[in-house]
């Protein structure tokens, strides 16, 4: 069975919490050092490169 796309505005919901908690991350590691967050960041970078291609497929979808 297939699964239901998720809506661009659902997508985008996500695309934005990633940002937000890439953003955070990114800060914490650039201004403290801090290896930890640089990992989190990279992991909610990776998040992002897939949403966005989640995100152009639904947004072309709905716009048929």
């Amino acid at each position: 069975r297939r699964k239901k796309m998720a809506s661009s505005k659902e997508i985008h919901a996500k695309i934005k919490e990633h940002f937000d908690e890439y953003e955070k991350n990114h800060h914490v590691h650039a201004e403290k050092g801090n290896k930890a967050a640089g990992g989190r960041a990279r992991k909610h970078i990776g998040e992002l490169k897939k949403l966005v291609t989640e995100y152009r497929k639904a947004s072309v979808a709905e716009s048929k």
